[in-house]
């Protein structure tokens, strides 16, 4: 097992309650210590007839399971889930790595596989990405256990703009065309992309995923192909690439203008031709695949910067999808409150948290440019904090960034135009944490985040360990 870099990706999808089934205690405990440390809630079992015991009575938003266990594996423990339509997510975990294992595990449900020994990042993007997919399909109304996944992911609001994205999916849906998904940062392109897929014709088989950004150049080309044994240092095994676990199926480019340029003639081939090499093979592998993509950025203008192919534009744009902002469609705003009032409510076990009157107004008023994941954020960070009223505007304003929709009256308060991301991030933070005393496990619950991601925050800002102050004047 690899050492651990960076922030764990917990953050980007959630933390959860997380199943760990292998039958050996070393590696079991690893993987639960792993998860654990990123926020989740992690049980263990020690073989697949024992994890069936427990899900019976207990539900998970995602399972972490062995292929090789005795009694039954890992591939017929997915296969019993699937049959009783469990709703977790499950991630494969297997030394003994192959094509056709990969491709049955995910044929019949599994989230995705990672090979031992894992890379610790690696897992914790695995399982954050497994979460946030599972909560993004899972109905309004299901219950935190066992349940039966709609068709079609959730999609709220009632708006002229959404009623139109609905008809264009039931419209494009069918047919074979490669999808381009556009539109800005959390305005729901990846539940878009997996509305297209569960109204299709390959439903029933995969939708595989890959996260574009996180990739570099040399990882990307392997995750997107595969790799024989030896095609580069650390390639201790043969593995298939998205393109080939997507067989039959759908694949989903998340954010594809990340691509690097070179790379990007290699994926152009794949749109034409629907085939292409592994690194480190000659062979030609052909796949029958739909590809969607999804971008937050203007691809015209990109293609004219020289940063995109245009012949690569033009093969990903066949059938495009505009995703509105949430400011254009404000009259959705009530129905998505209530949407993840209920859902928070259901995640925390307990009743909704109630809004004044004029907080709803405020939120609508509100321009939102992080969209409805922004949304979402505020509405769970509002039900962990409730203490049992309602939520009054003053208390949630703090939140949101200061401008004439939030009506802020303390310009001391607002922020200005242009800070940076990580800046607004380090004041979010900053003011958490001062909310609840430097109480670490407090503040990281209420932002959402493990203490982990937060402990490595701090230390980027010169937080000093053993105090309960940052190191001002930097």
């Amino acid at each position: 097992m690899k050492n651990h870099v960076g922030p764990p990706a917990a953050i980007q999808g959630g933390a959860g309650r997380v199943l760990v089934v292998d039958d050996h205690p070393q590696a079991r405990e690893s993987m639960a210590d792993v998860l654990r440390q990123a926020g989740h809630r992690v049980d263990c079992c020690s073989s697949a007839a024992e994890a069936l015991q427990v899900v019976q009575r207990e539900s998970f938003d995602c399972i972490v399971t062995d292929l090789k266990m005795p009694g039954m594996n890992g591939v017929e423990f997915i296969i019993q889930l699937e049959q009783r339509r469990y709703l977790a997510q499950v991630v494969m975990v297997t030394a003994h790595a192959s094509v056709s294992t990969a491709v049955e595990a995910m044929r019949h449900g599994a989230f995705d596989y990672i090979e031992k020994p894992f890379d610790v990042d690696r897992l914790e993007q695995l399982v954050a990405q497994a979460i946030r997919h599972g909560r993004l399909v899972r109905t309004d109304d299901a219950p935190e256990s066992a349940s039966v996944l709609c068709n079609m992911p959730d999609m709220i609001g009632s708006s002229t703009v959404m009623q139109a994205l609905r008809a264009r999916i039931a419209q494009i849906a069918p047919t074979p065309e490669t999808v381009l998904i556009t539109g800005e940062s959390g305005t729901g392109k990846e539940l878009v992309a997996k509305a297209v897929h569960a109204a299709s014709g390959r439903r029933d088989k995969p939708l595989v995923s890959l996260n574009c950004p996180v990739l570099s150049a040399h990882l990307m080309e392997s995750e997107l192909f595969g790799h024989e044994r030896g095609a580069f240092t650390g390639a201790d095994a043969p593995r298939a690439g998205r393109f080939e676990l997507a067989d039959g199926g759908s694949i989903l480019l998340d954010e594809v203008t990340e691509i690097e340029l070179p790379l990007q003639a290699k994926l152009l081939r794949v749109l034409q031709e629907k085939s292409f090499e592994r690194v480190g093979s000659s062979s030609t592998i052909a796949v029958d695949v739909r590809v969607l993509a999804t971008t937050n950025r203007d691809l015209p203008a990109e293609v004219a910067a020289g940063r995109f192919r245009q012949d690569l534009y033009y093969r990903l744009a066949v059938v495009p999808l505009w995703v509105p902002p949430l400011r254009q469609r404000r009259e959705d705003i009530p129905e998505l409150i209530e949407h993840f009032l209920r859902r928070s409510a259901a995640r925390l076990g307990r009743e909704p948290v109630v809004l004044d009157r004029s907080t709803v107004d405020l939120l609508v008023r509100y321009d939102w440019p992080g969209n409805v994941r922004e949304l979402e954020n505020i509405i769970t960070r509002a039900s962990v904090l409730s203490t049992g009223g309602p939520v009054a505007t003053d208390e949630l304003r703090r939140w949101l960034l200061a401008g004439p929709e939030t009506g802020n009256a303390n310009p001391e308060a607002e922020l200005p135009i242009g800070l940076s991301l990580e800046e607004m991030e380090r004041k979010l933070i900053e003011a958490t944490l001062d909310h609840f005393d430097g109480h670490r496990e407090k503040t990281a619950k209420a932002l959402g985040i493990g203490v982990r991601t937060l402990s490595g925050k701090l230390r980027q800002y010169g937080y000093a360990p053993r105090e309960k102050s940052f190191a001002k004047g930097r």
